[in-house]
């Protein structure tokens, strides 16, 4: 722990047990319930990989500062399960994205969610978070909050982390009114959110976007200025480890996280490299594999007719990923938190998504935005290429990628707007809620994302 961590436990200690000694004030305090019973009960739930990294990140900072003994129960992946919980069922049951893709697994869906709804109940939490993943994560909430009015016992503060698109849709903005019933707090991860949440009754917090703790990670130690938020790999390494040729063309690949992305987009990474590999002879691709064992055994059994080399990085493995990164060209990828993470990388990139057509048709009459991935939208300019819906065909995304490729123009335009993407993420230099009169200065690196959430966490006061 480092020697801010260290000093923030100690204040934070200091003034639980100042709010200890003169609890009449504050009955209603969070942490004060949580030290009457000996510890903190956190139900929290992600549905998907990015969600799951999201949560590991805030129970890690949670443990980190709180002043009681923290107990997790909930849903979750492999980072979440490193950081203690004991996932009530494979996080990929609930893993599903879309409309119509949904149905068939409507049935299980319906299942889990009364399974974890009963669970929560029974686990009797004082905090409940939920992780993006809004269609489980909504409907739990909801239901929850439901349970305990019926029995009109006092139930635990939900928090939801990752506020949803209501930017990106028609009608979304109005939609917000009706989440304060059942979220207690919202947890927003890009600027102008939590004005916008907040103008319309739903407490919020800007907190920056959890991409940004991958570079207080993996630049610890280094002499790196925190201020470029931007990671470096090694890419010298990585192509001795693999026995890359110097003259070899190598291009990363990102296919998604979900099994129902992956099997829809593979098939067209690998009619593209097909299409590509009389243009560059010694074409070699790097496939980066989500922590994710359904997609991990579909991604091992299409290799064995990929038309060029493939380098498989197991998920779970951040350094060899950004060292894969900076020995690639460019990327190709399936849009998603993955392109945040190539702008960190400073990686030139192409972002691409199919689903089915009848999401396809439901996106393009209610989106009001005409890009897919968050750089393009944050900066409300095509700066990276999309290959989106009908027109992402193995022809295209080859002419697309080629021409990427081979101009570096278009190239160094990425890069620099890279600079300017990570500016508008990153969170305010600030204190966390309440947190100055904690006397808790957050600076980096903690006043990273996760641990501005679970400052907010730890600070809430019940009406």
């Amino acid at each position: 722990m480092s020697l801010a961590a260290i000093r923030c436990v100690k204040i934070f200690s200091s003034s639980f047990c100042l709010k200890r000694r003169y609890s009449w004030v504050s009955s209603k305090s969070l942490i004060d319930r949580a030290a009457m019973e000996g510890e903190l009960r956190v139900f929290i739930v992600a549905g998907e990989v990015s969600g799951d990294t999201i949560a590991s990140r805030l129970m890690a900072s949670l443990k980190m500062i709180s002043p009681v003994p923290i107990r997790f129960s909930g849903v979750g992946g492999l980072m979440m399960s490193n950081q203690g919980l004991k996932s009530l069922f494979p996080m990929e049951n609930i893993a599903v994205m879309g409309i119509w893709e949904l149905l068939p697994h409507l049935y299980n869906f319906r299942v889990k969610l009364k399974e974890t709804v009963e669970a929560a109940f029974q686990f009797q939490p004082h905090v409940v978070v939920t992780v993006d993943s809004k269609g489980f994560s909504f409907r739990l909430l909801k239901r929850l909050r439901a349970r305990y009015d019926q029995q009109r016992a006092d139930g635990p503060v939900h928090f939801h982390y990752v506020a949803p698109s209501f930017w990106a849709w028609k009608g979304g903005e109005a939609r917000l009114k009706g989440l304060s019933k059942f979220v207690d707090h919202l947890f927003c991860i890009l600027p102008n959110e939590e004005a916008v949440c907040q103008s319309n009754g739903l407490a919020a917090t800007f907190v920056g976007h959890p991409i940004l703790e991958d570079v207080l990670e993996l630049n610890m130690g280094k002499e790196t200025a925190l201020h470029e938020w931007k990671i470096t790999g090694n890419g010298e390494d990585f192509r001795k480890k693999y026995a890359i040729p110097s003259g070899a063309t190598v291009i990363t690949l990102l296919p998604g996280s979900r099994l129902q992305e992956v099997t829809r987009m593979l098939p067209i990474f690998s009619n593209t490299i097909k299409l590509l590999k009389d243009s560059f002879p010694e074409l070699i691709t790097v496939i980066n594999v989500a922590p994710n064992q359904l997609v991990d055994n579909y991604i091992a059994r299409a290799i064995h007719k990929w038309p060029v080399p493939a380098i498989l990085i197991p998920g779970g493995t951040p350094h060899l990923k950004y060292d894969a990164f900076n020995a690639s060209r460019v990327a190709l990828c399936t849009s998603g938190t993955v392109a945040m993470e190539l702008q960190l990388a400073r990686l030139p990139c192409l972002v691409t998504y199919r689903a089915h057509f009848l999401t396809e048709w439901f996106i393009r009459f209610k989106a009001k935005i005409p890009y897919i991935s968050l750089p393009n939208i944050l900066l409300d300019s095509p700066v990276i290429p999309e290959a989106l819906f009908q027109a992402c065909t193995p022809a295209k995304v080859a002419f697309l990628l080629k021409e990427l490729m081979n101009n570096v123009v278009l190239q160094q335009q990425q890069i620099v707007a890279a600079e300017k993407v990570m500016e508008l993420i990153r969170p305010p230099i600030r204190t966390a809620n309440n947190s100055e009169q904690q006397g808790m200065k957050w600076t980096p690196p903690s006043y990273s994302p996760s641990m501005i959430a679970a400052s907010t966490i730890l600070s809430y006061n019940q009406r």
